[in-house]
């Protein structure tokens, strides 16, 4: 009874000192998060070199220059890194307010080669005048006049000293570059044989699964939607590349381009059989091997299986 009292009475008087248990811990609290705070930002300010930027983000003297920094406050690097994320659009925007950054030179040079990976004219010496900015204008109404008229896009392109006239810079250009529509490109492909042989001599399928290496090929070089010259011409040349670049696999397992062709062509139709809603009994693995080694009787069991289980579980080749 004395001792409750007592404990009672203890309480009372840490309550009205300001040490509870709950009061110590909240003022123990509120001064970690003041030293943390501190530590912080006294390691900006060592980061930044003696520049503090957080500083300069939470600071405004006035409503107007609330919103995004100007950056012409910050370090030349931190701001062309900044403008390095803007696509053309916004750069030339953004060149309305920061004139001297948003034309600088190094961020068109890299829109440009992000955009179009190989131009001839990187490799040689500008002309007088020359500027990323305009060629970035040249290389995008270029591109636009391609997937209009693919014939008048390579004209516009090589009357501009952008492309010279060869069969392997214009194969270059065309494997660097993902705005061409591929619709306009198949039948300038198709057109021009010497242009596809130099672009398929730029893949490289070393070391690569057969339908991994043929999917890879149709992302560059879409297939035709109907079966015809066409498409035996580029079955014909994927084989040929392919079993160029491996040379090894072949000899180990008894390949030659005849049999990759017809291996090739199986897994179109297979493809086509099993992801089709329109084919109701799909094909089976057993049915694959069988029709197969019928075709290529020197391809081993193990390695059609395996063909058969990518594109089950991968999809359509071609697609």
């Amino acid at each position: 009874m004395g001792q409750g009292l007592w404990r009672v009475a203890r309480n009372q008087q840490l309550q009205q000192q300001g040490y509870s248990g709950q009061g110590y811990l909240t003022r123990e609290r509120g001064r970690r998060i003041a030293a943390n705070n501190a530590a912080n930002t006294s390691h900006r300010k060592q980061a930044q070199g003696g520049i503090d930027i957080y500083h300069l983000l939470k600071t405004r003297k006035s409503k107007e220059q609330e919103g995004f920094i100007n950056l012409e406050m910050l370090p030349p690097e931190l701001s062309f890194t900044i403008l390095s994320y803007l696509n053309a659009t916004d750069l030339c925007l953004a060149s309305c307010v920061w004139q001297d950054l948003a034309n600088d030179e190094l961020l068109w040079q890299g829109l440009c080669k992000s955009t179009w990976g190989h131009c001839s004219i990187y490799n040689k010496n500008p002309p007088l005048g020359f500027s990323f900015r305009k060629l970035y204008m040249q290389l995008d109404e270029g591109s636009l006049t391609f997937n209009a008229n693919p014939d008048e896009g390579v004209n516009y392109f090589m009357s501009r000293g952008i492309l010279d006239d060869s069969p392997k810079e214009i194969a270059k250009f065309i494997f660097c570059t993902r705005t061409l529509n591929w619709k306009k490109l198949r039948i300038y492909l198709d057109e021009r044989r010497d242009v596809l042989d130099d672009l398929v001599t730029l893949h490289n399928f070393r070391n690569q699964f057969l339908p991994n290496a043929l999917r890879e090929f149709f992302r560059h070089i879409h297939a035709p939607e109907e079966r015809g010259e066409y498409l035996e011409t580029l079955i014909t040349k994927f084989s040929h590349r392919f079993c160029a670049c491996n040379p090894d696999l072949m000899r180990e397992l008894g390949l030659s381009p005849d049999a990759v062709y017809v291996l090739c062509y199986s897994l179109i139709l297979l493809s086509i059989d099993l992801t089709s809603p329109h084919v109701k009994n799909k094909m089976s693995k057993r049915e694959f091997i069988r029709n197969t080694r019928r075709a290529a009787q020197n391809i081993s069991e193990d390695f059609v299986g395996h063909l058969y289980d990518n594109i089950y579980l991968i999809g359509h080749v071609a697609a």
